[in-house]
């Protein structure tokens, strides 16, 4: 049977190690629909199954964290990221050290 595309984005999170983060047009583009960026958004924020689908480790395609739905928000998107030893530059991340070369 053929995987939906939300089915995708989420094994997809799934698959991002600790330590890294995938940015949502990354992810679109590798669930075959590289256009649909703001829909892989629009799933993290459904997300259902949270912590086993670590939707903290998408971001923006600027390394921004522009959002999210747990506990802390922003804020508490940043310290998971962080203790995970995802690499800041200032409040973004560091996409060159701590994104996800799949």
């Amino acid at each position: 049977m053929k995987k939906s595309f939300k089915e995708k984005v989420y094994e997809l999170c799934r698959a991002i190690p600790k330590g890294k983060v995938a940015t949502y047009g990354q992810i679109a583009r590798l669930a075959d629909k590289p256009k649909a960026a703001r829909a892989v958004g629009a799933y993290m924020r459904m997300n259902p199954d949270s912590p086993n689908t670590p939707c903290h480790r998408v971001v923006a395609s600027d390394g921004s964290l522009t959002g999210y739905s747990g506990t802390g928000g922003v804020t508490g998107k940043k310290k998971m990221l962080l203790a995970e030893g995802v690499n800041f530059i200032g409040s973004r991340v560091n996409l060159s050290w701590s994104k996800w070369n799949n």
